[in-house]
């Protein structure tokens, strides 16, 4: 089966900037569509961003766009985050597919969540 590991979490400053990683191990293709979703504290979990297999198609949510930007190689994303405000204080997950689902929430694969949390 494949497993996500996540990386980056950690607490910064309003205005601030973050860098997660998550990479994808035990699956038999070389290259999956990626995405990230976070869970805010007493919040159902949201869509943040999303990639597709090739990398060629890129999805954000209005609430981070401009201001997060999502990569990959094979098997692994990257989400970088500038600008960050109180309200990104979330869970983050990482999510992985075989095939290109977009900001839909039915990955096969998800991550364990790294904490993501920004003072005022």
């Amino acid at each position: 089966q494949v497993r996500l590991v996540e990386s980056g979490g950690g607490l910064v400053q309003a205005g601030g900037s973050l860098s997660l990683s998550c990479v994808a191990s035990g699956g038999t293709h070389s290259s999956y569509a990626m995405a990230w979703f976070r869970q805010p504290p007493g919040q159902d979990r949201e869509f943040v961003a999303a990639i597709s297999w090739s990398g060629g198609n890129t999805y954000y949510s209005d609430s981070v766009k401009g201001r997060f930007t999502i990569s990959k190689d094979n098997v692994r994303t990257d989400l970088q985050m500038w600008n960050l405000k109180p309200g990104d204080t979330a869970i983050y997950y990482c999510a992985a597919d075989e095939m290109n689902l977009g900001i839909s929430d039915d990955y096969s694969y998800w991550g364990q969540g790294t904490q993501v949390t920004v003072s005022s």
